[in-house]
């Protein structure tokens, strides 16, 4: 049986999902790629999962850096998928990293001359306990802040939030969620 919560932030209200002892999604409101079995959830803030999330999130939202490890996180997705939201795990609060970046790590780990940057933003848009697993950080080759299915305003205030030099950094003209 999975559960859900709920936690009101400064840039919208999130999802919290639960498996009763892990942490299994967090989904901004209204974002692409929302968890589509929410209504199948029951309703129960009380697990210790979730008040330890809203502490996390509490503290993040301070400006704080709470540590990834200090919750148990249970992400479900295919191996690849798996793989980067690992990735994703290991980019320190204040830097950004690119698709194409994550695409070399990959590749190398896995023995290959190379890896797809648009399989990895594809894997990075369904990242489904956002925030936490910071797919925020992810940002394309030439700067652009794009791919961020909780919308680019929010990728922007999380990003300002944490410190992140945002000089180099732009909205691209037409811009595209994963």
């Amino acid at each position: 049986m999975y559960y859900k919560s709920y936690y009101k932030s400064p840039v919208g209200l999130y999802t919290l999902a639960s498996d009763g002892k892990n942490l299994t999604g967090v989904w901004l409101e209204g974002q692409k790629y929302f968890c589509t079995d929410i209504s199948k959830m029951a309703e129960n803030s009380s697990l210790d999962i979730f008040r330890q999330t809203s502490n996390w999130l509490d503290r993040y939202f301070r400006g704080e850096k709470p540590d990834i490890n200090e919750l148990s996180l249970s992400p479900e997705g295919n191996a690849f998928r798996q793989q980067v939201w690992q990735i994703l795990c290991k980019i320190p609060y204040g830097k950004t990293m690119t698709y194409g970046e994550i695409a070399s790590i990959i590749a190398r780990k896995r023995g290959l001359a190379r890896m797809s940057a648009q399989a990895v933003g594809g894997a990075v848009g369904h990242n489904p306990i956002s925030i936490i697993i910071p797919c925020h950080r992810v940002v394309g080759s030439n700067g652009s802040l794009t791919g961020y299915a909780g919308g680019i305003q929010t990728k922007i205030r999380l990003l300002k939030l944490e410190g992140v030099n945002m000089s180099n950094l732009f909205i691209p003209k037409k811009s595209q969620a994963y």
